[in-house]
């Protein structure tokens, strides 16, 4: 047994995902810093500067129309693309003075898009979640890390297809086999592209559910605004590659916000069954 298994022994039926981690240490802070994005072949700024702090533990949404630049902010924050200017960094350390295994165990990303061409099964998809803790390429799965796969597959609902090919399946149940991947993973942050497209009501009620019980620092896209300000600590609005606004949902959610932002009329409507406020959007005229 490694030390990290000496640290924790979880409940194989458990079903909280915070059974995956072996403390609540394993939040972390990140720090963007005057961060922007342009196109290498013609500069093109696609993400002007911008700058804001996540505590650790906590969940930030990102929300924006449709070519706000949501999904390369995200890319920045897991590695995949560098800034071109400005820093991004996770307990006060700039991710690309990082190995890229060491990024690996500290932030696992799930993509809007999924692979449906792999041959690999449901369970070993989930098992290259472990391969940053791998010793020497190549490196084998050890009885901790099947421990976690399994952890992954029951906490995701996976058990009863874990031996199915991954392209047999729906595009929801892709989502779920790739979200199990990244609780393999035993990140620090995880960073999620639109977790709910292609899921159903009911399993998209579990991912949300997820999200807020996770003892992880979260940053993911939402199209729903009004899912955003149910779920997320904090929101980075976006437009046009712009940070609009940054802070709490009912700060940076406004009426008038909303209807600049995305080109709509939105009004606030308090259900009388929940005494909730709910915005609702209609065309403008």
């Amino acid at each position: 047994m490694n030390k990290l298994a000496q640290k924790f022994t979880p409940d194989i039926g458990h079903k909280d995902a915070s059974f995956l981690y072996h403390n609540n240490t394993t939040k972390a802070s990140i720090s963007i810093k005057n961060v922007s994005w342009s196109l290498p072949r013609n500069g093109q700024p696609i993400l002007h500067k911008m700058s804001f702090d996540l505590l650790p533990g906590k969940v930030l949404g990102v929300v924006g129309p449709n070519g706000a630049g949501k999904s390369t902010l995200l890319r920045l924050l897991y590695r995949y693309h560098a800034p071109t200017s400005g820093t991004i960094e996770i307990d006060g350390i700039n991710i690309w003075k990082m190995t890229a295994r060491a990024t690996a165990c500290k932030i696992a990303a799930v993509l809007q898009e999924q692979p449906t061409d792999f041959a690999l099964t449901v369970r070993e998809i989930v098992a290259l979640g472990r391969t940053p803790y791998r010793i020497g390429f190549g490196g084998s799965c050890g009885e901790y890390d099947m421990f976690i796969v399994e952890a992954a597959l029951r906490r995701l609902d996976l058990n009863h297809f874990s031996e199915r090919s991954l392209g047999t399946l729906s595009g929801g149940e892709r989502q779920r086999v790739m979200v199990a991947r990244a609780l393999a993973q035993e990140p620090s942050i995880l960073v999620l592209d639109e977790p709910t497209n292609h899921l159903d009501i009911r399993h998209q009620l579990e991912i949300l559910e997820m999200i807020r019980d996770l003892p992880l620092t979260i940053i993911t896209s939402l199209h729903d605004i009004n899912m955003a300000a149910d779920v997320c600590d904090e929101v980075a609005m976006l437009k046009e590659g712009h940070l609009l606004g940054f802070g709490m949902p009912d700060t940076v959610f406004s009426a008038e916000a909303i209807s600049g932002t995305f080109q709509v009329d939105a009004s606030y409507e308090r259900l009388s069954s929940s005494d909730k406020s709910l915005l609702i959007f209609n065309l403008q005229t």
